[in-house]
């Protein structure tokens, strides 16, 4: 039986009057990569925010490993191993791809880092670690001749290869992904789906990804966990969700849902 690594209970935020988030449960278990789809205004961004700690929930909890992160800020999330990505690439963009990816910190604590700086031998060899790491990532993802040029020259798709890439760096446990094809074209959204599936089966990461393109969702995701009017409709597999009437009628309205 798989473990949850993520456990969401009860979660529900309003904005005034409207409720984006709820009363919503929702499991990822460890090792998966969990698709997160529904219509526009389904909630799926606000429940990632709540996740991630942008947002403070109006009620419920979150549990990450066994443990209540609910309400904590994105940083002590970030040392806990918890990344989210963003739809719209967010680099330093004046900092060349090489400098993007040494500034991730790779999950190491102050009190360490204050060790390493008193003692500058460790330092040094910390250091190049440090590089031969950016060197590793960069190598992977195809962004070596792209390293000493600033992120803000990339393109839209060689942003979301960097992003990926800081996820790397920043050794994540349980990574929200969003949008990760938004404005790439087929041949780069393949390279990215072939990383992302490295990651998961190499190296144990696990994704909650939400995502537009179903053909992605389909590739990548089991479990497919469907939103409407900021509540979990359904979830299975992506078969099993296409079929379903509710979310035919969730996507294309009741008409669509009667005559499939």
């Amino acid at each position: 039986m798989s473990v949850a690594l993520l456990e969401v209970r009860g979660l529900a935020r309003s904005f005034g009057g409207l409720r984006a988030v709820q009363d919503v449960d929702l499991d990822v278990a460890e090792g998966s990569i969990t698709g997160l789809i529904g219509p526009n205004g389904a909630g799926k961004s606000t429940l990632f925010n709540l996740i991630a700690g942008a947002l403070v929930p109006s009620a419920g909890r979150i549990r990450l490993a066994g443990e209540d992160i609910t309400g904590l800020p994105p940083h002590a999330l970030f040392r806990r191993g918890l990344v989210r990505t963003f739809q719209i690439p967010r680099p330093f963009q004046r900092l060349t791809v090489a400098e993007n990816l040494l500034v991730v910190p790779p999950g190491e604590g102050e009190e360490r880092l204050l060790a390493a700086w008193l003692a500058r031998g460790r330092l040094a060899r910390r250091e190049a670690a440090l590089r031969r790491r950016v060197d590793e990532v960069l190598r992977t993802l195809s962004l070596t001749p792209v390293a000493d040029q600033p992120a803000g020259e990339l393109s839209g798709g060689q942003k979301k290869l960097l992003e990926l890439g800081r996820v790397m760096m920043a050794e994540a446990r349980l990574v929200l992904l969003d949008e990760i094809g938004a404005g790439v074209n087929r041949t780069l959204l393949a390279e990215l789906a072939g990383h992302i599936e490295r990651l998961n089966r190499a190296h144990g990461v696990t994704f909650l990804v939400i995502e537009h393109d179903m053909d992605l969702i389909a590739r990548l995701c089991d479990p497919v966990v469907v939103m409407a009017e900021g509540r979990i409709l359904t979830q299975g597999t992506m078969a099993e969700v296409r079929a379903d009437p509710r979310v035919i009628e969730a996507y294309l309205g009741a008409k669509a849902a009667h005559a499939a």
